[in-house]
Order: structure tokens, then C-alpha cells, then sequence
């Protein structure tokens, strides 16, 4: 029997020692600014942190770059992401972002096809788009994603997104739920879900191209938006999803700028280097 009870009194060693290594992470700022050894834990606590940490969620702080040339003396560029796989669901007891990597089985389940669901697509589109010299130069006037269930969502150029699939994820399923995300201190909705259709928000003196590999019109890029009129905006009607191809009324161009199929990533990457190129933008 002593012996029993001492292997009792082991097992609830250790898990002290456990629920200890938990707490080492709480405990941190406590230690470092009081003497005491330990920190209670409290539901106050927990209720304070919640508190703390909530306001952040619908957040997004600003990149300060050159602002957006509102008074139309220079051209500028407009993206629209076309059929993008941006789509939530409940899984489990939370609300996702949909993806073929992480819910192929739950997909499966409800009689849909995982391929179709790639919103890293639109991810790494959407970061090529903002990384660019355009961007940064404050030739980029907006930018539009119109997701497969028609959803239309506006992101500001000077908007700050996530550099992580993952934080992207979370930031995306606040946006489809709160239908707006605004900035640290202020009250500008940096992303936001807007009424259809997108031509409503596109200049008139404009030219709106799309990219398809399918179209019989092959041009070299660089030598194609060099001939367009210096006084127009462009408008660049790019698909993001894993296959298939854009079919919008309201593209006054289609065409291909390879003979092989690309990513949507790389075909932004060509789209903005002819840009900056044509407008001289270092």
C-alpha cells in the first residue's frame, strides 16, 4: 500500500510540474516586473487578456508608402481577381477558411471537389499585386477579388496583409464573417465586402484587358501595354483558381502572354514588371 501511494503521489508531481510548464509562458511578464514567484490564475485574468486581445482581431495597421494619386493626373492600375477560392464553412466548432491541403476529407463529405478549393491562389496573387513597384509608386489605384460564390471584396492598396498562408487564413474568415476589416486607431476600412458589379468601380477612361492561356491572341506584354494609350488606366482581369478560365463581359481584350500555362503569381509578376517598364518606375 505505501508503496501505491507513493506512485500516486509521483503521478501528481508531475502533473503539478506540467500544469507549471503551461502557466511559464503567462508568467513571464509577472516575474520580470514583481518579485512574487507565482501568478495566480484567475477567470478576471482570463477575461482581461480576451479583452485585450479582441480588438486587434478586425484590425489591420497601414504600410506607409506613397499615397494614391486621387486628382487622375496620372494613369493608373486597377486588379480584379476573378473566380478566387475564398470560401468558409464551420469545421468541427469553428469557422474555416476552405482549403484542399487541410479539409480534403470534410470536402469529400459534402460531395465537393478539393481542387477546386485553392485560395492560396489568390494568397500569393494578392501579395504579388501589393509587393509591386506599382503599388509602391502609388500607381495602384485598387484592387478587386470576386471569389466562386460571387462575393466581391475591395482591398485598400496601402493595406498591410498577412505575409503567412496561415494569418492570411484567419484574416479572411474574420473579413467574410465582420464583412469589413479596419485599421489599428482609425476608422478606414482597409478590406471590405462591396456590392457586384465590379464595373461600377471601374473608371471609364480605361482599358480592361484579361489573361488567358486559351486565347488565340499570343502578344508579348511588355510591347503590348507599351502601345496603349499613355492616358488610360488599365484594368487587368487576372483568374484566380486552379483551372479553368475567366468569362466577363465586361473585358474589352482577351489575351495570352505565354505559350505555357502559369500561375496566377507569375502572370501579375510579368503584368506589373511591363508596367513599371512602360512608366519607367525604379
Amino acid at each position: 500500500m505505501g508503496r501505491t501511494y507513493k506512485m500516486k503521489g509521483q503521478k501528481r508531481k508531475k502533473k503539478e510540474e506540467k500544469y507549471d510548464k503551461g502557466e511559464e509562458f503567462e508568467q513571464l511578464d509577472e516575474k520580470e516586473n514583481s518579485p512574487s514567484p507565482k501568478k495566480v490564475k484567475t477567470e478576471d485574468s482570463e477575461s482581461e487578456k480576451v479583452e485585450e486581445m479582441e480588438p486587434v482581431l478586425d484590425e489591420m495597421p497601414g504600410i506607409p508608402i506613397i499615397p494614391v494619386d486621387t486628382g487622375g493626373k496620372k494613369p493608373g492600375v486597377i486588379f480584379v481577381l476573378e473566380k478566387a477560392s475564398l470560401e468558409i464553412a464551420k469545421v468541427g466548432k469553428t469557422y474555416q477558411l476552405l482549403s484542399s491541403d487541410e479539409h480534403a476529407n470534410y470536402l469529400v463529405k459534402n460531395k465537393r471537389n478539393p481542387a477546386d478549393y485553392r485560395p492560396d491562389i489568390a494568397f500569393q496573387a494578392i501579395q504579388t499585386i501589393l509587393d509591386s513597384r506599382v503599388n509602391k509608386s502609388g500607381r495602384l489605384k485598387a484592387l478587386y477579388v470576386r471569389t466562386q460564390q460571387g462575393l466581391l471584396l475591395e482591398i485598400k492598396p496601402h493595406a498591410r496583409m498577412p505575409r503567412t498562408y496561415k494569418r492570411f487564413s484567419g484574416l479572411m474568415v474574420q473579413l467574410l464573417q465582420k464583412l469589413h476589416i479596419t485599421a489599428a486607431g482609425k476608422g478606414e476600412k482597409l478590406l471590405r465586402v462591396i456590392k457586384n458589379p465590379v464595373t461600377q468601380y471601374l473608371p471609364i477612361n480605361s482599358r480592361k484587358i484579361g489573361f488567358s492561356h486559351s486565347s488565340e491572341k499570343l502578344v508579348d506584354m511588355y510591347n503590348y501595354v507599351g502601345a496603349i494609350n499613355n492616358d488610360l488606366d488599365l484594368v487587368f482581369v487576372v483568374g484566380a483558381m486552379s483551372h479553368g478560365k475567366i468569362e466577363v463581359d465586361y473585358v474589352e481584350d482577351y489575351i495570352s502572354i505565354s505559350e505555357y500555362p502559369m500561375s496566377a503569381a507569375y502572370c501579375i509578376s510579368i503584368i506589373t514588371t511591363s508596367v513599371e517598364r512602360k512608366w519607367k518606375i525604379l
